[in-house]
Formats: structure tokens, C-alpha cells, sequence
């Protein structure tokens, strides 16, 4: 079993930035990809971003150019840096871990609002 504890978020004007971080615990040896995902109300979950053991990183087309997805295997921690917040990255965000299955994390509020 792998844990996963986010922490960031919060509250941002359009145009800030914000950064979130998860570590993870637990029987982390077999955990290829780490990544994030986020639910905004009413709509289905979506793949923000992932990255390998390797450090090759993938964004959703709506996150590209602004957020960057970033791991640290000796810490086991995955950050998501987010500059040029827009109202539509208001979600809830979820740390994913991936050794076969999948791993969440419980969740942090991203709110871009002025």
C-alpha cells in the first residue's frame, strides 16, 4: 500500500501562482508514475499532470506553458508548480501514484478567484 499526503492550495487571485506537494509513504519501491489530477464541481476527474521515474513529464493541454510537474525520488515527493492561474484551474486536486494500481491522496482545494 502507498500513501499519499498533499499539501498547498488554498486561495489565489487570476494571474498568481500556487504550489502543491504530496510525499509518499508506505511500499513506495514499485511506483513508476506520480502525478495530479483535479475535479472541479460538477465535472468529471482529469489528468493534469504526470511524470516518470525518469523525469519525463506530461501535461494536459489546458496546464501546458504554465504548470510544471516536478519529483524528487530521494524525498518520494511530487510537487506541481501553477504560475497564470485562470478561474477555470478552480478545483479540487489529487495527488496519484501509480505501481500497477492506483494510489489517491485525499484531496486540496485550489480556488483562483478575485
Amino acid at each position: 500500500q502507498v500513501q499519499l499526503v498533499e499539501s498547498g492550495g488554498g486561495l489565489v487571485q487570476p494571474g498568481g501562482s500556487l504550489r502543491l506537494s504530496c510525499a509518499a509513504s508506505g511500499s513506495i519501491f514499485r511506483i513508476d508514475l506520480m502525478g495530479w489530477y483535479r475535479q472541479a464541481p460538477g465535472k468529471q476527474r482529469e489528468l493534469v499532470a504526470f511524470i516518470t521515474n525518469g523525469g519525463t513529464a506530461n501535461y494536459a493541454d489546458s496546464v501546458k506553458g504554465r504548470f510544471t510537474i516536478s519529483r524528487d525520488n530521494a524525498k518520494n515527493t511530487v510537487s506541481l508548480q501553477m504560475n497564470s492561474l485562470k478561474p477555470e484551474d478552480t478545483a479540487v486536486y489529487f495527488c496519484n501514484a501509480r505501481d500497477g494500481s492506483y494510489y489517491w491522496g485525499q484531496g486540496t482545494q485550489v480556488t483562483v478567484s478575485s
